[in-house]
């Protein structure tokens, strides 16, 4: 079992970065895929970006791609996001997310843990 810590959301203008962290529990961290989805309002939780256990293998969302940046530290416990060149369009709440699945999915419910999220605002 992990336990997931989000932080580092926060309100950017449109063109500015902003630095999520994960942070988990437990010995067994570098066992998990580990993906950030994030969910705007009255919309459904949608993938962003995902990694694989030893942090080699990176997936991302097509509208993300190439301006978010998915990273760990398994010696931390810990995950990233980097967003740079933000748009409103990416305002939402930011949630980290771990699997045991062998491969990273997009699909929220082979997400076995989640973190209570994180809200990233972006204004225009």
């Amino acid at each position: 079992q992990v336990q997931l810590v989000e932080s580092g959301g926060g309100l950017v203008q449109a063109g500015g970065s902003l630095r999520l962290s994960c942070a988990a529990s437990g010995r067994t961290f570098s066992t998990y895929r580990m993906g950030w989805f994030r969910q705007a309002p009255g919309k459904e939780r949608e993938f962003a970006a995902g990694i694989s256990g030893r942090g080699d293998s990176t997936y991302y969302a097509d509208s993300v791609k190439g301006r978010f940046t998915i990273s760990r530290d398994n010696a931390k416990n810990a995950v990233y996001l980097q967003m740079n060149s933000l748009k409103p369009e990416d305002t939402g709440v930011y949630y980290c997310a771990a699997t045991l699945d062998i491969i990273v999915t997009v699909a929220p419910a082979r997400y076995a843990y989640w973190g209570q999220g994180t809200q990233v605002t972006v204004s225009s």
